[in-house]
């Protein structure tokens, strides 16, 4: 019985550690790939360095260089751009949702805004805020609305019925209905709006900082790169950025099993 024990709980102790390693199949993959494609001659190293020393290089921005304060400062406007669109999408979203026929007045419009590329939109922003700080974030934090704002809704409309009527039929009011079973029926959804916000923030913006004047940010220090032929700090700076999106929807994911534990239930 003793061995039997000890051969499950080495069981589940393997098994534990290759669902924390599954995560870096596929960066080790990739690295992997872009390793013997390099040294194979299948790329050339004169327009995609060798992983090795664009990582030498991007370490020593990061730790010696501007790489870290232009980092800082991208996120800094994702996340005044994600709070903006937060701080409005979550509670519109909450209103445009509870009823069916606010819903369906106003679904073309915001389907008509999140279909229609963001990257387009850069004259009217710059116009309307020039080619400041404004502009990126503002950009940004538009682009993320329109997503939180229609998930938050579709939560809301599509809240499952069955506890809606059964909590009216125990005599709840209509706000304690709100509070505790609406607003806790959509919570899942409002995640899913708020990653894809925040990830959309961040593209929005680093796009925003190499076609809107700015002297500082990723998107900034990646066109920049480009045009001095600074190949390896140009990818270093796209496998940061990548790295920080990663990051922050990884963020957002572990506060969404935090507080939505109990989703599909």
């Amino acid at each position: 019985m003793k061995a039997i024990t000890a051969t499950s709980v080495k069981r589940a102790r393997r098994g534990s550690l290759a669902n924390r390693l599954q995560p870096a199949v596929g960066p080790l993959l990739l690295l992997a790939l872009w390793y013997v494609a390099a040294i194979t001659g299948l790329l050339n190293t004169r327009l995609v360095p060798a992983p090795g020393p664009t990582f030498v290089t991007t370490w020593a921005a990061l730790v010696h260089g501007t790489m870290a304060h232009d980092l800082t400062r991208t996120l800094v406007r994702v996340l005044y751009a994600f709070a903006i669109a937060a701080g409005v999408g979550v509670p519109l979203g909450i209103l445009i949702g509870a009823k069916d026929r606010v819903y369906r007045s106003v679904e073309f419009l915001i389907d008509f805004f999140r279909s229609t590329p963001s990257t387009a939109l850069f004259p009217l922003f710059m116009l309307m805020f020039g080619l400041g700080e404004e502009s990126k974030v503002g950009l940004a934090a538009f682009a993320a609305f329109l997503i939180i704002v229609f998930n938050v809704a579709y939560g809301v409309l599509n809240a499952r019925k069955t506890r809606i009527l059964a909590a009216r039929s125990m005599g709840a009011s209509t706000l304690r209905i709100f509070g505790d079973v609406i607003f806790l029926e959509t919570l899942p959804q409002t995640f899913v709006g708020l990653r894809a916000g925040v990830s959309i923030a961040l593209v929005v913006v680093v796009v925003a900082e190499m076609f809107i004047g700015g002297v500082d940010g990723m998107g900034h220090r990646i066109i920049e790169d480009q045009y001095s032929y600074n190949l390896k700090d140009m990818y270093g700076s796209l496998l940061v950025s990548g790295v920080a999106g990663y990051g922050l929807n990884y963020l957002f994911l572990l506060i969404e099993r935090h507080f939505v534990h109990w989703a599909g239930r």
